[in-house]
């Protein structure tokens, strides 16, 4: 149950931590590796708290990629990587990743857009994905054309179901077949998302009546106050508003499944953070004086007990039923 009331519109996460007698965010064991790859992408969408476009030029290049897989070498207890962007399939190193993640038995998930998998050179990614197992979490965020458009972009929508027939077509989300595929929510303006199991039922109904799509599970996440989506706020007199609603929303319940205990986010260039968005922030890793980057660690157990840096923004993940890069947390 959220803590409505309990907390000033203006509290810090760290005092919101504290006033329900919890300790500091610390560190443990890295399990999660997020690679962001960079900011490339062929949409331009309203709430990407990334700012990802199509002119965009931050792109990693091949030495990171090839650091992270020494690190891999060097770090059995990761089990997943989750590669992101962007469009993370527009980055040259994609493939290599995926490929030697795989090849070390990594768990490996890739943050899609769909629409990219319709793009000229890239219409083979559905089987690229299914050959290596890639677990695709895909952005949809809502079952209707004219939603989807208004917050990515005009076509968007029918793009986005022609990907997932293609994905369908080769197994992925199919109720018996290994080949995951996800679905991501994020409300279109300043609000907390609805229950996941309840929108995921009409997601579920709407999808398949429509169009016969199927897919393993839909993820909500919550709109962060920070970059694009910030700036949407502050044209339309909402955040102060929005972050009310975060702060007094706040779960204690949701703290201990925070998704920044388990994993480290790579920025494009080696650079080190808590989360990704801490990295679009450029709050340094533990919230330290400098940026701490790839080459700086051989061991990613050297982070275990490191403070978590926070910020207002924290409070996104915490509101509610909370909200991860896994979907909701309770």
């Amino acid at each position: 149950m959220a803590t409505e009331g309990r907390l000033q519109a203006g509290a810090t996460f760290a005092r919101a931590l504290a006033q329900h007698g919890l300790a500091p965010l610390l560190r443990e064991r890295v399990t999660t590796l997020q690679i962001n790859v960079g900011r490339l992408c062929n949409l331009a969408c309203h709430h990407c708290h990334v700012e990802a476009g199509p002119r965009r030029t931050e792109v990693m290049p091949a030495r990171v990629a090839e650091r992270l897989i020494e690190l891999l070498d060097a770090n059995p207890s990761i089990r997943s990587v989750d590669v992101t962007g962007g469009a993370p399939e527009m980055n040259p190193s994609f493939r290599y990743l995926v490929m030697e993640a795989r090849r070390r038995g990594r768990a490996v998930i890739d943050r899609c857009n769909l629409t990219v998998l319709l793009d000229p050179g890239y219409e083979d990614l559905p089987e690229f994905f299914a050959a290596h197992g890639v677990h695709v979490i895909a952005s949809l965020p809502c079952y209707t054309a004219e939603n989807v458009d208004r917050q990515r972009g005009r076509g968007v929508f029918l793009g986005s179901v022609e990907a997932l027939r293609r994905l369908n077509a080769l197994g992925y989300g199919r109720p018996s077949s290994p080949l995951r595929l996800d679905l991501v929510y994020n409300p279109l303006g300043a609000s907390l998302p609805p229950p996941q199991s309840t929108l995921e039922t009409k997601y579920r109904e709407e999808l398949g009546r429509l169009f016969g799509i199927e897919f393993h599970e839909l993820l909500t996440i919550t709109n962060m106050p920070i970059k694009r989506f910030a700036r949407l706020l502050d044209r339309t007199g909402q955040r102060r508003a929005y972050m009310s609603l975060l702060v007094h929303h706040f779960n204690p319940k949701t703290v201990p499944g925070l998704m920044c205990r388990s994993l480290v986010s790579v920025g494009w260039d080696g650079s080190l953070y808590d989360c990704d968005f801490n990295q679009m922030l450029q709050m340094p890793l533990g919230g330290a004086a400098g940026i701490r980057t790839l080459w700086d660690l051989s061991s990613f157990d050297d982070l275990v007990g490191e403070r978590i840096a926070t910020g207002r923004h924290c409070f996104g993940c915490a509101a509610g039923a909370g909200s991860s890069c896994s979907g909701a947390l309770l």
